[in-house]
């Protein structure tokens, strides 16, 4: 039973300036414990969290006492719980949180508990973070042009949404058309310090979308977990966690001039990825920081997926509180913030002596060391210096296929491609840039680098530079307030000229919306087996990602987005050949279009300012005419639709009982897929186009649905039938049982067919029979996407062994009931002589008491063969969730078994 908190003698109140209380606060000073002082700013919050919270019953003062010995128990691996203060949901992973909240409601009424009882006890902010396809691109009607396509296509999505804010407490929906979660969240839903009912403490977030991580650049504690995790916490469950090792990542000087924000960025994504961050919390400081704007910071720590750490964090000093005073919180609250974070040690002065922290292990950047650069042309790490670029394009021609590589022959290197665009001549090389994206939170919640494109633009067509017209161009900014600046600059009228009009404010070419491209280009690329490439300032540039027939994708600052597409291909040395011809038929170089830091930061101090923030976020509380007319019913229990196709009642609960079912082993079961390396959330659960041969398209089309109102995967995953069948359904997927060809195929072992990854899982579960999948390392990398564990669960697959596994994803797995397992070191499939044909026998314990966290477990063949992996299961909650078979059917036990 939940007792008094024992810490409730340092609740102290916390003054204001002029007289009275701002509220009450747990003093971290008031521990007089020494050890505190030395410890990261990220474990600070993790500690207040679980003072505020301990009740000797979910959080226990042992818990609290491990958290402020961090510098002993980190190394060893210790488990601890986290509550955080609120859970932010993107509406992709926000459907089916809802889905599965009003599944909740109907499992407990059959249950016989009280149904209301499921209900965010954590705040939750969803953001209806629509993605907007760029199928109307260059035109400036293209926003209101592609809302109403949105809200077409989901119309039925969106009134779900709006049921769930009316049906659920303690959920705050923001509009579609609003601007991209990340930055939505930065801008106007970070609280930085909560003030709820007179307890003050420091905001601190999970989110179902791996790059929650941006929150970090304001001060706010915030990390990506699965969909399924994020239920459990808004549903009152404490995060298991092990406590994380703190990187210190020391930043000196300031960057270079014509060097920008995203520069540093993949800079410190290939530094800290070398490093080896994986579960870690990163942790930037020195005096570096005083040069780099909040937004840049922010930018650094969207990326913190790409570089494989939990957390890329700024503590809040100064130049968050000006960020803070800009985006439109008021006076009162900023002086809050800064007198709580100062009374709790939590505030950063860097005119005051630094007292030296302990972190795990230190880095260190001289930011005058970066340079210009992308990454690509399918890994965020593989970063390539702007120098380099054509020497590395051509040895990725040259080399074998892979990562860095596409093995095109000699011969074929130079081939031109002659085809007819609209009526005119055209032609296409390897290399030649087709897609051309200004998109993702990651940059365009920076103001510099979208005013240094918008300053590139100016340039480009002031000296009569042109755009092939063939290139799908396209900007989607995070926020509203970006049209604000850019209107207010006078720059967005170039960017216009280019093709870079305003698409909407969402996801795009970054999560696969580009869109078709011209019928003419896509056959010249399909047809000539063209490496054709993709330009975007985006965070992820994995195989087929983007777009199916861009085989090379780079990330790039916008200005760079731009520079390449002016420029019209990658395969060019931009320091000694030219862009283009003037009017006047000169040549025109880089240089000559490339902006100076001193006038980016004179249009970005004269064109961004606080009253578009203010103005931008008034209107998301009004709503919008195409959201405020949608009718939505009321009733706290969902009216299901058998015959939608987007909303759908998952089998999760079906048959539950109030006993639960224990522990399952694998008894011969049969190898579904099997894997190399590096296998991501995208292959195991595509968020892009439903392909027309899919069984996903096939299911669409049985119920009457039009392909082109197929809209993606990501819009459907309120329906699990679509989910199912879009498992392992991404078109790049390699699996070995296929020998080289590449989609989303495998063997159906006892007959040797070739099926489609979905039809083969449902003739094995026809059969009666169990699945597995091998893979090797890093598997579930990428997005943190719930539906890259729910869909194998649904298809079968009882087990996956690899070499490693994404933290995020091995979590999920683990929330489905799904047993991840590891090789142990220096092994894998292939020096096991495992070809996947073979049939696996995993032996567990009946009794969930008899397993231990991490153990050793045989795994045996039909074959004779026999060998040692690694339970994944890393703390004893994640085993008492495989007991009830998955971390939802054990929230709904425990709430009708709770009585306090």
């Amino acid at each position: 039973m939940a007792s008094q908190n024992p810490f409730n003698a340092i609740l102290k109140g916390l003054e204001k300036p002029d007289g009275g209380e701002f509220g009450k606060y747990y003093s971290l000073p008031a521990l007089n414990d020494p050890r505190i002082e030395r410890l990261p700013y990220s474990i600070r919050i993790l500690l207040e969290s679980a003072i505020r919270n301990c009740d000797e019953f979910q959080v226990k003062s042992k818990d609290v006492e491990k958290i402020i010995d961090w510098e002993n128990t980190s190394p060893k691996q210790v488990e601890i719980p986290f509550k955080p203060a609120r859970v932010l949901l993107q509406d992709f992973t926000g459907v089916p949180a809802v889905v599965d909240l009003a599944c909740m409601r109907d499992a407990m009424n059959k249950l016989g508990g009280d149904s209301n009882k499921i209900n965010p006890l954590v705040p939750v902010d969803l953001v209806i973070d629509h993605s907007v396809q760029v199928d109307v691109a260059r035109s400036e009607n293209a926003v209101q042009a592609n809302m109403e396509l949105e809200f077409r296509r989901n119309q039925e999505r969106f009134g779900f949404l709006k049921w769930g804010s009316n049906a659920f407490d303690n959920m705050l929906v923001v509009p579609p058309g609003s601007g991209i979660v990340h930055q939505v969240n930065l801008e106007y839903l970070g609280r930085v310090v909560f003030n709820r009912g007179g307890l003050l403490y420091p905001d601190s977030v999970v989110g179902t979308d791996s790059h929650t991580t941006m929150i970090d650049g304001l001060g706010v504690a915030g990390w990506g977990v699965g969909g399924i995790e994020a239920e459990a916490t808004m549903l009152g469950q404490p995060m298991s966690m092990v406590l994380p090792g703190v990187v210190g990542f020391k930043l000196k000087g300031k960057l270079r001039d014509g060097v920008t924000a995203t520069d540093l960025v993949l800079t410190v994504t290939q530094t800290l990825r070398k490093h080896g961050v994986v579960g870690k919390f990163v942790e930037f400081y020195g005096e570096g920081m005083s040069e780099l704007s909040l937004a840049d910071r922010a930018t650094i720590a969207n990326m913190s997926p790409e570089y494989g750490a939990t957390m890329g964090f700024f503590p809040v000093d100064h130049i968050t509180l000006q960020y803070l005073r800009l985006t439109g919180r008021s006076d009162d609250t900023i002086a809050m913030i800064e007198s709580y974070l100062r009374a709790n040690k939590m505030f950063v002065d860097y005119s005051e002596p630094q007292v030296e922290r302990v972190y795990s292990s230190y880095l260190e950047l001289s930011l005058e060391d970066v340079e210009p650069c992308v990454s690509g042309p399918k890994r965020p790490h593989d970063r390539v210096p702007l120098k380099e670029m054509k020497a590395d394009w051509h040895s990725c021609l040259d080399n074998r296929v892979g990562f860095k590589g596409f093995a095109v022959p000699k011969e074929s290197q130079s081939k031109v491609v002659e085809f007819n665009f609209n009526g005119t001549p055209a032609q296409l090389r390897h290399g030649d840039v087709v897609i051309a994206a200004i998109t993702s939170c990651t940059n365009t919640s920076n103001p510099s680098v979208m005013l240094g494109a918008a300053l590139v633009a100016k340039k480009a067509c002031e000296l009569g530079l042109e755009m092939k017209p063939w290139i799908k161009t396209s900007l989607a900014p995070g926020s509203g307030v970006v049209t604000k600046y850019l209107q207010k600059s006078g720059l967005q009228k170039y960017l216009n000229q280019l093709g870079f009009n305003i698409v909407g404010y969402g996801c795009t070419t970054c999560i696969g919306n580009s869109g078709d491209l011209h019928e003419a280009v896509a056959s010249a690329i399909s047809e000539n087996d063209i490496v054709a490439s993709a330009v975007l300032s985006g965070n992820r540039n994995f195989e087929g990602r983007v777009h199916p027939l861009t085989r090379a994708n780079y990330l790039a600052s916008p200005p760079l987005v731009v520079a390449y597409a002016l420029a019209g291909t990658v395969d060019i040395d931009f320091e000694t050949e030219p862009i283009g011809l003037s009017k006047d038929g000169k040549n025109i170089f880089f240089r000559d279009i490339w902006p100076s830091n001193e006038e980016i930061a004179e249009v970005v101090q004269s064109s961004v300012l606080p009253d578009m923030f203010k103005a931008t976020y008034e209107a998301i509380t009004k709503g919008n005419p195409m959201w405020n007319q949608l009718s939505v019913p009321s009733g706290t229990l969902y009216s299901w639709d058998p015959k939608s196709t987007y909303i759908h009642e998952p089998p999760y609960f079906k048959d539950m009982t109030m006993s639960p079912p224990g522990p399952h082993g694998v008894k011969d079961a049969f190898c579904l897929l099997n894997f190399g390396d590096s296998i991501t959330t995208d292959h195991i659960s595509p968020a892009g186009s439903i392909h027309k041969d899919s069984p996903a398209a096939k299911y669409l089309l049985e119920r009457g649905v039009d392909r082109r109102d197929f809209n993606s995967y990501g819009s459907r995953r309120g329906n699990d039938e679509i989910m199912a069948r879009g498992t392992f359904a991404n078109i790049r997927l390699v699996n070995k049982f296929l020998k080289g060809e590449v989609g989303p195929k495998t063997v159906h072992i006892p007959t040797g067919e070739k099926l489609s990854v979905f039809d083969a899982a449902m003739r094995y579960k026809s059969e009666g029979r169990d699945t597995i999948v091998l893979a090797g390392a890093e598997y579930g990398s990428g997005s943190s996407r719930d539906w890259a564990a729910k869909g194998p669960m649904l298809l079968g697959v009882k087990a996956v062994i690899a070499k490693s596994f994404e933290r995020i994803h091995r979590s999920n797995l683990v929330g489905m009931g799904v047993i991840p397992l590891c090789f142990k070191a220096g092994e894998d499939a292939d020096t096991l002589g495992l070809t996947g044909h073979e049939r696996y026998s995993i032996d567990l314990p009946a009794s969930v008491s008899e397993i231990k966290p991490g153990q050793d477990v045989t795994v045996v063949t039909d074959n004779g063969k026999s060998f040692a992996c690694t339970l994944r299961f890393d703390t004893e909650v994640e085993l008492a969730y495989f007991d009830h078979g998955g971390i939802l059917p054990y929230v709904i036990r425990n709430l009708i078994n709770t009585k306090h």
